[in-house]
């Protein structure tokens, strides 16, 4: 009776632990992007939407850090890193168009080649999807191993 009851403690200090933890990882991104956002400000005259479309991807890319903050120390921390990786990928190719912006300020047309940029966001993506699966494997692999030994 008294280990469930240290146990029950435990896990909701754990969880408490990850909650606070999660929180203060969130607020200081979106601070980061708050002050960011100070300079970039500028820019929405010439494009429109921007700031929308910076704002729907910080929420859910902080709503996926968090989600993965809560579940740490299980095999859903890296579905929820895999996740972050690919809608960051989804996101710049549905945003960019392909890499090539067409914009018009006034009677200018401006059309924006950013191929190369989105090419090395892509694979910077990549590479953190790739790790977020190997450490899936890995997390596995070390539970299984703990597995066998008992």
């Amino acid at each position: 009776m008294v280990e469930e009851e240290k146990s029950s403690k435990s896990v909701a200090k754990k969880f408490a632990f990850k909650a606070l933890k999660a929180f203060l990882k969130s607020f200081l991104f979106y601070i980061l992007y708050l002050f960011v956002w100070s300079f970039l400000a500028p820019i929405t005259e010439f494009v429109p939407g921007l700031q929308q479309t910076v704002e729907n991807f910080v929420i859910v890319y902080i709503a996926l850090g968090v989600l993965g903050d809560l579940v740490a120390d299980t095999v859903f921390q890296y579905f929820f890193s895999t996740a972050k990786a690919l809608f960051v990928i989804g996101y710049l190719a549905l945003t960019l168009n392909g890499g090539m912006l067409n914009l018009t300020y006034r009677n200018i047309a401006l059309t924006v080649d950013l191929r190369l940029f989105l090419m090395v966001a892509i694979l910077l993506s990549l590479l953190g999807l790739a790790k977020s699966m190997l450490q899936a494997i890995s997390y596995m692999n070390k539970k299984a191993e703990f597995g066998f030994k008992t």
